[in-house]
C-alpha cells in the first residue's frame, strides 16, 4: 500500500469512528483526561498541516491562522494553545469547520504525496541521519500515520467516557467496540499453565528498520531472575470476587497513594460498572449491558491492578518480564499495567525541534503498559510498544495479567 493510500485508510477510520455520534457528542469534555472528539479531529489534521504541508509543500496557505492556538496540543515549541481544561468551551470553530479543515489538508496532502511520487524536487526533503540519508518528508508522514492511530484509540475511549456518563447510557451503536474488535495482536500457546522463563540476560526494545516511537529506543540488556507469567488476563469473574472479598474496603493490599484514591472518590469496581437489581451491568459503547464473567476485566487502574496482585498473593510483570515472555502468550485485548515506572531507555535521545517533545517530556510519575487493546488499529501494535499512564487513570482499555510466585 501507498503512502498516500496509507493516509487515505487512516484519516477515513478516524472519521468512521466518529460517524455514529450526534453533533452534541462532538463537543463534550466531563473530565480533563478527556477531549472531546472534535477536537481530536481538529489536533490530528494540525498536525499534517503543521509538521508536513508548512514546511514541504510550497506555497501551501494555513486554512485558518487561529487553528494554531486551537488544536496545538502540548508542543511548547510551536506557540500558545488553548488549556486542556477548555477544550471543551470550544463551541467554535464548529464540527462542520473541522470536517471542511480534513478536506482541505487531506487535499493539500494528496497534492504533496502525488508530487513526491513522481520525484518532483519541490515536494522532496531530506536529511542525513545516523545511518545514512533518509527521508525526511517519509519520517513526517509515518509519524503522522502512527499519531492519528494513537488518537483514534483516545477516540474510542473518550467517546465511551462522554456517553457512559451522560445519565442516560446513549449507545454509540448497536454494536460495542468489542463486537468489531480484531483478533489479538500477539499469538501464543494456548494454554491454562504458568509460563516459565527462566533466569538470564535478554534484549528488549525495538530492533528492525521499521516504524517505532523514539521510547521504544534503544534495545538494551535486562537481566532477569526466573519468573512465571500466566498465559491469561484476569477476567471479570476473577476481579468480582476481589470484590465480595472486601478488596476495595482493605487497606493492606493498597498503596498509601492508591488507598487515598479509593477513599476520595469512593471508588467500589470498575469503571463503568452498575450494580442494577442485584446483578452487574457496565456501559459498552453498545449501552448497559450484563458483565460477562468470562471476559478480561476492562477499565482499571494501575492502583486496582497492584490491589487485586496483591490480594491473589501475586504481582504484575515488569515491562521487561513483559516483553521477554511476550511470544509465548497471546496478547492484545486490553493494555496491561506493568511494575515500570515511565522512564528513558539506556541511550534514548529526544529529536530536535518540536518533534522532541513527542515522548520524553512525559517521562515523569507514570506507569509503563505493555500490548494492545480492543481499541488500538490492527497494525498499530509491536510487543516493544510502551503506553504509559498516570496511576489513576482507567478510561483507557486497560487489564491485568499477573506474575506468579516461583
Amino acid at each position: 500500500m501507498s503512502l498516500l493510500e496509507q493516509y487515505r485508510s487512516i484519516r477515513k477510520a478516524s472519521e468512521d469512528i466518529c460517524r455514529p455520534l450526534q453533533k452534541e457528542d462532538y463537543v463534550v469534555q466531563p473530565v480533563v483526561d478527556v477531549s472531546p472528539p472534535k477536537w481530536h479531529l481538529g489536533h490530528t489534521t494540525w498536525f499534517w498541516e503543521t509538521f508536513l504541508l508548512e514546511k514541504h509543500l510550497p506555497g501551501y496557505t494555513v486554512f485558518n491562522p487561529e487553528y494554531n492556538f486551537v488544536f496545538n496540543s502540548y508542543y511548547e515549541t510551536i506557540g500558545a494553545r488553548v488549556i486542556r481544561t477548555d477544550r471543551g468551551n470550544l463551541s467554535r470553530p464548529s464540527v462542520d469547520d473541522v470536517y471542511q479543515y480534513r478536506k482541505y489538508v487531506d487535499n493539500a496532502v494528496t497534492e504533496l504525496l502525488s508530487k513526491k511520487a513522481s520525484g518532483s524536487q519541490s515536494a522532496s526533503g531530506s536529511a542525513q541521519g545516523a545511518a545514512g540519508p533518509r527521508d525526511t518528508i517519509t519520517d513526517i508522514i509515518l509519524l503522522g500515520l502512527n499519531h492519528e492511530q494513537q488518537h483514534q484509540e483516545l477516540l474510542w475511549s473518550d467517546i465511551k467516557y462522554i456517553l457512559g456518563h451522560n445519565p442516560l447510557f446513549p449507545a454509540w451503536s448497536d454494536h460495542d467496540i468489542n463486537d468489531l474488535a480484531t483478533p489479538a495482536a500477539g499469538k501464543g500457546k494456548v494454554t491454562e499453565t504458568p509460563i516459565r522463563m527462566t533466569a538470564g540476560i535478554y534484549e528488549i526494545g525495538y530492533e528492525g528498520d521499521g516504524f517505532c516511537f523514539d521510547n521504544e529506543l534503544a534495545r538494551h540488556k535486562v537481566w532477569l531472575t526466573d519468573f512465571a507469567i500466566s498465559p491469561n488476563l484476569v477476567t471479570n469473574e476473577e476481579y468480582l470476587a476481589f470484590m465480595q472479598a472486601g478488596g476495595y474496603e482493605n487497606f493492606i493490599y493498597w498503596h498509601a497513594e492508591g488507598w487515598d484514591w479509593v477513599k476520595q472518590h469512593r471508588i467500589k469496581s470498575p469503571l463503568y460498572w452498575h450494580f442494577i437489581e442485584g446483578k452487574w451491568y457496565h456501559y459498552t459503547l453498545a449501552g448497559l449491558r450484563p458483565v460477562a464473567m468470562d471476559e478480561p476485566v476492562c477499565h482499571v487502574s494501575y492502583f486496582e491492578a497492584v490491589a487485586y496482585a496483591a490480594w491473589k498473593g501475586q504481582r504484575l510483570p515488569t515491562e521487561g518480564e513483559w516483553e521477554a515472555a511476550s511470544g509465548e502468550f497471546s496478547w492484545g485485548k486490553r493494555w496491561e499495567w506493568t511494575e515500570s515506572a515511565y522512564l528513558p531507555y539506556p541511550g534514548f535521545t529526544k529529536a530536535e525541534g518540536a518533534i522532541g517533545e513527542y515522548n520524553g517530556k512525559f517521562m515523569v510519575s507514570q506507569m509503563v503498559l505493555r500490548g494492545a487493546s480492543v481499541a488500538t488499529p490492527a497494525d498499530h501494535s509491536r510487543k516493544t510498544y510502551r503506553n504509559f499512564f498516570h496511576p489513576h487513570l482507567r478510561w483507557q482499555f486497560t487489564g491485568i495479567r499477573l506474575i506468579r510466585p516461583n
